[in-house]
């Protein structure tokens, strides 16, 4: 069962305050985020909640670093259970390009879907190997033609359409997913720099405000991040996704999926 999600938008105090007494209250450059509760809180969250900056960052690693560890093989099975279509049971549904496709149409040909890393292989060099080579909070099915045109881009606004990728576009040296997976793609990003940080043999991910950060353990750009986590909050396939790593895979969860809030309070 899903956790019950309880959200409440924070009130702006300063810009109330201004108003009642006549003052020209600063501009917001933001939504503020919604403040969440959700039934781990007392328990898997117990030691972040409340925190900000480095101590929540360091806690919420702590809690999120014990896991089940996938093979690369095994990761195949676990993306038909945690991207099932809800809609067809058959099939499921393709980051970037939101295509519904068959179960058993995975592998590396034209037509197919495969494992795309969203935190790219080469950007930390750490491959296919058991870890965050094999993370499912960071492997996605994708088309293998919309898979291979990401390639190890950064993730930035703008650029030119791509062949069959639902709205996503791409330059030289970023990538843009749709309006509907940006919120995700973000929360997966930023759970991959929280869960490694160099203190388990491999290296420490980071994001940062680059593109071409080619075979650096960095991932750009992370003010757009912040804002595609702003304005594509969780969604119910999203949240069910977590839920299902969490119960039948690797156990932990994605913080970010269950407190989009505490990307501001990181970063």
């Amino acid at each position: 069962m899903l956790a019950t999600r309880i959200r409440r938008w924070k009130s702006v105090a300063l810009a109330t305050t201004a108003v009642l007494v006549g003052l020209t209250a600063p501009a917001l450059t933001a939504t503020p985020a919604a403040a969440t509760t959700t039934a781990y809180d007392a328990t898997y969250y117990k030691n972040a909640v409340g925190k900000t900056g480095t101590s929540l960052k360091s806690s919420l690693h702590t809690i999120i670093t014990p896991q089940t560890k996938l093979s690369y093989s095994a990761v195949w099975n676990a993306l038909k259970v945690t991207d099932q279509d809800p809609n067809n049971s058959n099939n499921v549904i393709l980051l970037y390009s939101g295509v519904s496709r068959s179960k058993s149409l995975n592998g590396g040909a034209v037509g197919n879907w495969n494992r795309e890393h969203t935190w790219a292989k080469s950007h930390g060099d750490f491959g296919e190997v058991t870890g965050p080579g094999t993370d499912l909070h960071h492997l996605r099915p994708a088309d293998v033609q919309v898979n291979s045109i990401r390639g190890n881009k950064d993730f930035d606004n703008g650029g030119s359409s791509v062949t069959n990728g639902g709205g996503s576009l791409t330059d030289s040296d970023s990538f843009e997913p749709r309006d509907a997976d940006k919120g995700d793609v973000a929360r997966m990003i930023l759970y991959m720099a929280v869960r490694y940080d160099g203190g388990d043999g491999f290296a420490n991910l980071e994001p940062n405000e680059s593109v071409n950060n080619g075979s650096n353990p960095y991932m750009g750009k992370l003010s757009v991040l912040k804002q595609w986590n702003a304005e594509d909050p969780p969604s119910a396939f999203e949240e069910k996704r977590n839920q299902a790593i969490y119960d039948t895979y690797q156990h932990n969860r994605n913080p970010f999926i269950d407190h989009p809030e505490w990307v501001e309070a990181i970063w």
